[in-house]
């Protein structure tokens, strides 16, 4: 283990930590050295050590594993390595972006963006944002009397547990689930509960045992899961709200990022009576990842929460932001690209199921973008269809405790494409790497 400095203070042991972890001296899962062998090797008390050692873990750098010491987090929140690139010439089947063809156009809306400068202190959502928004939330049967506008999917999710919660406290996630939501969690000091899903989403039995253990909030995606594609039914929706009920002080947040794209009805396991909940629907899958914009519904409480402690930070989302999304959301043509984006995400990621399932491959994806694998050996799959042309994502860093499975998204898959990619991965998991059936 390589000497942390001679820094006297626990900052400096932190910064220190920190910089060999960035740097790749320390990777993930290597253990740090014992309190009280670290401040005899620094010559510092033990307090300093285990203060440094304290803020380290409220950062989601490193993680207390008991009698395993501790260790380098497995995703410290730090730029350490960039998105997987996607060869020259091989189809990109795992970055995850929604097809351009079936988004709307700016130009119409952006000649209806009213250009008078705004100064500061303005409303944090716009009237006419908050009515629309308030309109398709009440069409789901939602109650959306207090609603903010914020900056995307990940922002709410982020907001809304700093609103109630704090580093150490304990939150119940999908497993498998989204990877950048996990990071979020340790990037906050929290600790992740995982909890299995299947095609309808979280499973009740291991719910009620994150329950059991005294999680602080939980987060799920009622439709479009990423990355099994899960989406809510009416029986799951409606044991799990009453499994929550019995938890009425548990923060319960709602990742509806697809929206109406989704392919699946919006079922939500809320309820207006509830203390503490919040749904967010981003518009990036909608109507472009780069307006970064996601409207909360919740209770009073946690609205007023985030929307105060926004104001002091960024304080709004662009307007100009807004008012686009307010003059795509009233034109009957971008209502009818998204109705016909709904049907095309559907069917691509349909042909895909049928095509592995003709071939004798189990897949997952109820709705969304996405169709979720399982196989024996992640990188020797990927590998394998990148040879053939075929760049698609490895689950490692999806999962926490579930098998071994690929991503593949489907957004812009066409038809022809579909039976192809069957038939390779097919070849794939028959002849070199084998399969899991479930």
């Amino acid at each position: 283990m390589p000497r942390f400095g001679s820094g006297g203070t626990a900052r400096e042991i932190a910064s220190g930590i920190e910089r060999r972890i960035r740097e790749g001296r320390l990777p993930a899962g290597d253990r740090l050295p014992t309190i009280r062998s670290l401040a005899a090797e620094v010559g510092v008390s033990p307090m300093t050590v285990a203060t440094a050692y304290r803020e380290l873990r409220r950062r989601g750098l490193v993680t207390a594993a008991g009698r395993r010491g501790t260790r380098v987090s497995e995703r410290p929140p730090l730029a350490l390595a960039a998105t997987p690139s996607v060869p020259t010439g091989a189809r990109d089947l795992l970055t995850g972006n929604p097809d351009p063809e079936l988004l709307p156009s700016l130009v119409p809306a952006l000649a209806a963006v009213d250009p008078t400068p705004r100064l500061y202190r303005p409303a944090a959502t716009l009237p006419a944002l908050a009515e629309l928004a308030r309109a398709q939330f009440a069409a789901d049967g939602i109650d959306a009397v207090a609603l903010v506008a914020v900056a995307g999917a990940l922002d709410a999710v982020e907001r809304v547990l700093a609103a109630h919660l704090r580093p150490g406290d304990a939150v119940a996630v999908e497993d498998p689930g989204y990877v950048r939501v996990f990071d979020l969690l340790r990037g906050a000091g929290l600790e992740l509960v995982p909890v299995r899903v299947d095609d309808c989403g979280l499973l009740p039995d291991e719910l009620e045992r994150a329950l059991a253990r005294g999680v602080g909030a939980v987060i799920l995606t009622p439709r479009a899961q990423n990355p099994r594609g899960a989406a809510l039914d009416d029986p799951r929706a409606g044991e799990l709200r009453d499994l929550l009920a019995r938890h009425p002080d548990v923060l319960v947040i709602e990742d509806d990022h697809a929206g109406p794209v989704a392919g699946a009805p919006a079922l939500s396991v809320c309820s207006a009576d509830r203390p503490h909940w919040a749904i967010s629907r981003s518009v990036s899958k909608t109507l472009g990842p780069d307006l970064r914009l996601a409207v909360v519904a919740g209770d009073a409480e946690t609205i007023a929460r985030v929307e105060g402690r926004q104001m002091l930070g960024a304080g709004w989302v662009s307007h100009i932001v807004q008012q686009l999304i307010v003059a795509l959301w009233s034109d009957p043509s971008t209502v009818a690209l998204i109705a016909r984006a709904a049907e095309t995400y559907a069917a691509r990621r349909n042909a895909l199921i049928d095509a592995l399932g003709e071939r004798g491959v189990a897949a997952h994806g109820r709705s969304g973008m996405h169709v979720w694998v399982p196989v024996a050996q992640e990188t020797a799959v990927v590998t394998a269809l990148l040879e053939r042309g075929w760049a698609v994502m490895a689950g490692e860093g999806w999962r926490l405790r579930t098998p071994p499975a690929i991503r593949i998204t489907t957004a812009a898959l066409q038809a022809d494409e579909a039976e192809q990619l069957a038939a390779d991965l097919a070849e794939v998991l028959a002849h070199r790497v084998g399969t899991y059936s479930a």
